[in-house]
């Protein structure tokens, strides 16, 4: 469903000229130096042909640093690290990104969410723990979440860890907005008491340094996981993206000053939108994370926010999407509608000026 949704409010977006804030990319590219690397890589002929199956050395040795200098793991980038086409490649609370559900629907699972809820959006972990059962294989995390913004804090992730491994359970891990953490601090849950040996930890390019359509992700795990999902990988997508490794590979390497601009730069505009649509009338949830704004437009006087985005466009001018898209508890998030932030400050004035036109009579 989220798909299609995706699709709908894309279109209606080209339709009506509206601004689009539903699909979760900037509208600037990343680094300059790091599009030219990948221009150089086909220039020169490197990655122009199948790369290794497991990623280009350099990248997997990239990554491993990466690991090693943000969070202190040490992996081995040759048994350890895995390239995938992008993060959606690689991957059980809800709202969850659309892949999961699809994923995991391919894979013979049975999806069990428990439901993150407003206003704060908080694990409930005793709910966690009930949904456990001997069938139980594995707790598929998002932190920082997509669509709410929710960072879990290190108690939450203690508490999911002593779960996993109470009850011998793989974690999959979700941390694609590693670097977007504008209130407390990403903490990877495999660096918690016994979870490296049960942790697939996933990332990506396409946020961090804003190149979206290179689909450049990875893997992260202990040698035996990491060999199962090369398994599976090499009879679906085999390789990918083969100049763009070599550039991912050069971005990874870029200074501190890069990586705290990522946050710092999406962080006020966050307080400008969120402090926006405050005053235009939606009940807001500031997010500690990620590029996305989760609103409630009750006291805009809909009940239904699937109605809500249909008609913003023509209304306003704006798109957005409706949560319930990612839930399979849509009555959890009925009225609840996402906005993208990650846009040019003018583009986000443009978009609150014409959202005036749904403010309630009176405000």
């Amino acid at each position: 469903m989220g798909t299609t949704i995706f699709a709908e409010m894309s279109a209606l977006a080209v339709t009506t000229g509206a601004v689009n804030l539903g699909q979760g990319f900037p509208d600037v590219d990343g680094p300059r130096e790091i599009a030219e690397a990948a221009a150089a890589a086909i220039r020169e002929g490197r990655g122009n042909q199948y790369p290794p199956g497991a990623g280009i050395p350099e990248l997997r040795q990239a990554i491993a640093a990466h690991q090693k200098r943000f969070y202190g793991f040490d992996l081995d980038p040759d048994s350890q690290v895995l390239v995938t086409v992008g993060a959606t490649e690689a991957v059980a609370f809800e709202p969850y990104y659309d892949s999961y559900a699809a994923s995991l629907a391919m894979a013979g699972a049975t999806r069990v969410p428990v439901t993150l809820r407003p206003p704060d959006f908080r694990p409930d972990l005793d709910a966690l723990r009930a949904a456990i059962t001997p069938r139980t294989r594995m707790i598929l995390l998002n932190s920082p979440h997509n669509p709410t913004g929710v960072v879990f804090t290190p108690d939450e992730l203690a508490r999911v860890a002593e779960l996993a491994c109470e009850h011998d359970l793989l974690v999959v891990s979700d941390e694609v907005y590693e670097h977007m953490v504008f209130d407390g601090a990403h903490l990877p849950i495999a660096s918690l008491p016994g979870m490296a040996g049960r942790t697939v930890t996933i990332s990506s390019a396409a946020k961090t340094f804003s190149f979206t359509g290179w689909k450049v992700g990875w893997v992260t795990g202990s040698p035996e996981i990491v060999t199962a999902v090369r398994t599976v990988k090499q009879f679906l997508t085999y390789v990918s993206s083969g100049p763009f490794q070599y550039a991912i590979a050069q971005a990874l390497a870029l200074p501190d000053s890069y990586y705290a601009s990522v946050a710092g730069d999406l962080r006020p505009k966050r307080d400008f939108f969120c402090d926006g649509l405050a005053a235009v009338g939606f009940e807001v949830y500031r997010p500690a994370g990620t590029f996305f704004i989760t609103t409630d437009v009750r006291p805009l006087g809909y009940a239904d926010g699937m109605q809500f985005c249909r008609d913003l466009p023509q209304r306003a001018g704006v798109v957005a999407i409706p949560s319930l898209v990612f839930y399979d508890n849509v009555a959890a998030a009925q009225s609840q509608v996402r906005f993208a932030f990650c846009k040019k400050q003018e583009v986000l004035a443009e978009a609150l000026a014409r959202l005036e036109a749904v403010r309630p009579a009176g405000r």
